[in-house]
Formats: structure tokens, sequence, C-alpha cells
């Protein structure tokens, strides 16, 4: 029950839902255009996506950190967010008016479709000398780094699920990150989308579906925690779908302290406070957002929009990271190799 205080992360991605709306209308009636090909109004939308991992890493991270020191024996204060919920609440308020300014700064100033997110701070000042120019709606390193960070922040929070399953003694936490896997599909898919410079139409629908089955399935596993946690839904024996509480096991012992991988950042980074353990993982997506978007310049595949290279870079990783998981809870030596 401690780790409740996470719910404010998940509950704000439905604040991300509800603000990308008006964003990709306003692209749409403003422009002419999907929200993905107007910087400005795409990287003030995602940003609230990067806010919503962001907080549920945060405080599960805390929750995490102060019950690893409570089963060692040492003494730790508890943190505020595992008593209150308004340390991340005034957290997602801030983040939010901040993403906030981002979009509505640059529409009162008269920003154009293609006007870069954040006015291209980070991005290279002058033209690179690549083997192909760069599109007109290519992603600003700003968007690109909101983008990766997702990703990374989405995989560190389905590690902080498995690790919860080894402290509370509950392996129904493992279900969680099988039931997220579909939704990191569907950021992969995104990203896929933006690498190919919004060329392959058929993705859009496919990162729906998946975000579709993806919160089909977290809820499921959600529900599932809720059940073993003592919750008994008045639907839930006309379904069979309650489960006795005695289905906890201690399942401590079982599991490698050592994994590696990159949903392992919180565990690697454990000796940090919340902010290096931020500034770290910002930084490793910055480069990585260089490297994509000027690399990829250099290369012929992004212009070509071959669909099966595109559901190649989508399904591969996210096979490999499914046998990950499914390895790992066979066999609990397993360290990982990719």
């Amino acid at each position: 029950r401690r780790v409740q205080r996470v719910t404010v992360g998940f509950a704000t991605c439905l604040l991300f839902v509800f603000l990308t709306i008006p964003a990709a209308i306003g692209a749409k009636v403003w422009y002419g255009v999907s929200l993905a090909d107007s910087d400005w109004l795409h990287g003030s939308a995602e940003s609230l996506l990067t806010v919503t991992n962001l907080v549920t890493v945060i405080a599960f991270r805390q929750a995490l950190s102060y019950k690893e020191q409570e089963m060692d024996g040492v003494g730790a204060s508890m943190p505020e967010s595992m008593v209150s919920y308004r340390p991340m609440v005034n957290l997602v308020g801030v983040l939010t008016a901040l993403a906030g300014l981002t979009a509505f700064i640059p529409g009162l100033m008269g920003a154009e479709v293609h006007t870069p997110y954040l006015s291209g701070f980070m991005d290279i000042p002058f033209q690179v000398s690549a083997r192909h120019p760069e599109p007109e709606n290519a992603l600003t390193v700003c968007c690109w780094v909101i983008h990766i960070t997702s990703l990374v922040e989405f995989l560190v929070a389905m590690g902080f699920c498995w690790r919860w399953a080894d402290v509370s003694n509950n392996p129904k936490w493992r279900g969680l990150t099988w039931g997220l896997l579909p939704l990191h599909s569907s950021g992969i898919t995104a990203c896929t989308y933006h690498l190919f410079y919004n060329s392959i139409p058929v993705l859009v629908p496919l990162q729906a579906m998946l975000t579709c089955l993806g919160n089909t399935t977290a809820m499921f596993a959600a529900y599932r925690i809720a059940v073993s946690n003592g919750w008994s839904a008045p639907w839930g024996d006309i379904l069979a779908l309650n489960e006795d509480n005695d289905s906890k096991t201690n399942i401590q012992e079982e599991e490698s302290q050592s994994l590696v991988g990159f949903e392992d950042l919180g565990d690697a980074l454990a000796t940090d406070n919340d902010w290096t353990f931020i500034a770290k993982l910002f930084a490793g997506c910055a480069v990585a957002s260089y490297l994509v978007k000027y690399g990829e310049l250099w290369f012929d595949f992004p212009f070509e929009s071959e669909l099966y290279l595109s559901l190649a870079i989508i399904f591969i990783p996210s096979l490999l990271n499914s046998f990950k998981w499914w390895k790992r809870s066979q066999d609990p030596s397993f360290d990982g190799w990719f």
C-alpha cells in the first residue's frame, strides 16, 4: 500500500491524453497537418508523457529505497511521498505548468507549422553536412529527448514493478511489468514513425492498437494486484476474477540481484539522489537524441519508407524484451544480456 502514491503518475497519463487532443486539433485546424508534423505543438504535448513517467519513477524509486533499507535493518526516514500525495501532486503541477508555457508562448507569438520546439535550443546551430538534407518535419533534439526519456523511464518503471514484487512478497506486481509491455511497444512505434519522418501512415493505427491493448493488460494486472491486497470487486465473483489472498509467496530469495538492462537503471543508480538520478537519465537520453537526429541523415533507409524494416525495428526489441522477462521469471539466476 505504501507504493500507492505511484498512482499520481499513472493518473497524470489521463492529463496527457486530455491535453494532447486539443493540440492535435490545433495542428490540423491551423496548419492542416498531424500533430507529429508540428514540432512545437508535438513537443509540448509529448512532454506531458515524460512528466507522467518521471513522476511514476520518482515515487516508485523513493518507496523502493525506503522499503529495501527497512528490510536491511538500516534506519531511514520515510519519504513524504509515501504518506502524502502532496509531493507528487505538486511536482505534476509545476511540470505541467512548464509544459503549458512551452505551448502558450509560441502560440501567442504566432508560431508557424514547423517552428522548433523550445526554439530548437539544443539543436546544432548550423547545417550539418550529411548524406541527406534534413526534412522540415524532423524532430528537434529536445523533442527526441522527450521521446527517448519516455521509453527509458517506462523501462525503469517496469523494472521497479518487478523489484516491488520482491520487497512486497507479492508476485502479482510482476504481472504489471508484463501488462506494461504493449504500452512500451507503442512508444517504440511512435519513435519509429518519427525515425522515418512520419512517412509510414500504417504505424499510426498500429500504435493506437498497441496502446489500447496495453491499457487493457495494464488494467487487468492492476486489478489482480488490488485483489491480492484484499480488494474484492462486486462483479469479480460473477466473472470468476477474484482470487484468494493466499496466492502470495515469498519470492525475495529467488530473484537475481545483478540484472542488466535499461529497466535496471533504477538499481544501478540507487546511490544517487533524485536530482542526480534525473540528471544522468536526461544526459544519457540527450546523447542518444543527438545520435538519432543527426546520425540517421547518413543513411538511406529513413527516407525510403520501408514498412517491413519499420516493423522489424518495432517488434524485434519488443520480442527480445518480452523474452528477457520470461527468462527471468523461469530462471532467477539469469542476469540478462541485452
